[in-house]
């Protein structure tokens, strides 16, 4: 079996199988047996070529992520920016998700514009059993024009939710997809597959692409995730179908 995660972000970065050995210190044939037949390395040099690869060792290797650890290996992965985190990821994420899915934020907007497939996607994994939630902002809220106000994007930010809506407006027509909207204020916006979660913060004046993104594995109930998950549901509880 191959690591198609490896793979996706040597091509992301433009890391060669060559450039990689080189940098490490290995012969370019390991390199293309961790690709091929998803060999794993020792731990410390799979740091150091997710280092070199600007990716959590934990998404490359999951092997290596040990789920008997402390509860501090519950924070896996941590972006500077939003923009830096990997295409591959958010759609693997989505694409392997069995159990449960959970998109909480005001728009969303760059998940379908930078994986087009992910609408299709959701559609297909709620008539396949997994819960499927879906949770944007109110366009017209007062929540919304205040973030917009704050982000100095005004008006554009209402605009940027409707387009959300809009490109999520077909999952109104599948049964299994629970589509709601909300009017709170969002410190955090929310992304659940299974047992991984990614979490935009969000800063005061500072664009969503912009803010830091953390990415963790349930660790037990308690925790980090457990926290982020009691928020969404209490804005869950508060919020109100999509109207079509």
């Amino acid at each position: 079996m191959a690591n198609e995660r490896l793979r996706a972000v040597m091509h992301s970065t433009g890391i060669t199988t060559q450039r990689l050995a080189a940098e490490l210190g290995v012969d370019p044939k390991t390199v293309e047996r961790w690709v091929t037949r998803d060999t794993v390395p020792h731990r410390t040099t799979a740091f150091n070529a997710a280092r070199l690869l600007g990716s959590p060792m934990a998404y490359v290797w999951p092997a290596l992520a040990s789920r008997a650890a402390a509860p501090e290996n519950e924070v896996i992965g941590l972006y500077p920016h939003r923009h830096l985190v990997p295409r591959s990821l958010w759609f693997d994420l989505l694409k392997n998700a069995q159990r449960e899915i959970v998109v909480m934020a005001y728009a969303s907007l760059f998940l379908p514009e930078d994986n087009p497939e992910s609408v299709r996607l959701l559609a297909e994994k709620a008539e396949s059993g997994v819960r499927v939630r879906l949770a944007l902002g109110d366009p017209d809220s007062p929540e919304v024009a205040q973030r917009g106000a704050e982000e100095g994007l005004g008006e554009a930010l209402a605009g940027r939710v409707r387009m959300a809506v809009a490109y999520y407006r077909p999952l109104l027509d599948v049964v299994a997809v629970d589509f709601r909207l909300h009017r709170t204020t969002l410190y955090n916006s929310v992304f659940v597959y299974d047992d991984e979660m990614l979490v935009n913060q969000h800063a005061y004046g500072v664009y969503g692409y912009l803010a830091p993104v953390l990415h963790l594995r349930r660790h037990g109930e308690d925790g980090l995730f457990g926290m982020y998950a009691g928020s969404f549901e209490r804005v869950w509880e508060r919020a109100y179908p999509c109207p079509r």
